[in-house]
């Protein structure tokens, strides 16, 4: 568990599958924790995630959290895939009524501090919807730097971003 910057009782907490069961609503109630009013996110999303935390696993690697704010999962961050090439592409999401609060800016903080903790990791990238003018904002603040463009066919044009750590 790592207490997030800038966000007065904000914890980043290692994510589980029991955890994606609980937010799915497979399972009842997962260690007093609780979600806010619509969930963390759509159901759709919360499997991507899930499947992302498996591979994590899988692979050895324990990048995937929760974001708890006083009992609240407000959110989830991780690591896109296991590192390669001593880099890794980081995500993360706010639940829809909890944006604003500084919580993005906080998880990705806490991200960068555990990616300069892994010994496979010297770099990290992530992306960005040319319109998401927020989620620019909280990779500006935590020192990462316009890398590249490119085209999603869900997104768009994308903006990539990267911060070296050495």
């Amino acid at each position: 568990m790592a207490v997030l910057p800038d966000v007065p009782n904000v914890v980043l907490i290692e994510a589980t599958d029991t955890d994606f069961r609980w937010m799915l609503g497979e399972h009842c109630c997962q260690n007093g924790l609780k979600l806010p009013e619509g969930g963390v996110d759509d159901p759709v999303v919360l499997g991507v995630v899930r499947a992302i935390t498996m591979r994590l696993h899988d692979a050895g690697s324990r990048a995937s959290w929760l974001v708890v704010c006083n009992g609240e999962v407000v959110g989830l961050c991780s690591y896109r895939r296991p590192p390669t090439d001593r880099c890794v592409e980081i995500g993360y999401g706010i639940a829809p009524s909890k944006r604003g609060n500084g919580y993005a800016t906080s998880a990705v903080a806490a991200m960068v501090e555990a990616a300069v903790l892994d010994p496979s990791v010297d770099a990290l990238t992530a992306e960005t919807a040319v319109q998401n003018l927020a989620s620019q904002a909280v990779l500006e603040r935590n020192g990462f730097a316009r890398a590249s463009t490119r085209i999603d066919v869900e997104d768009g044009e994308v903006i990539g971003w990267a911060r070296r750590l050495t």
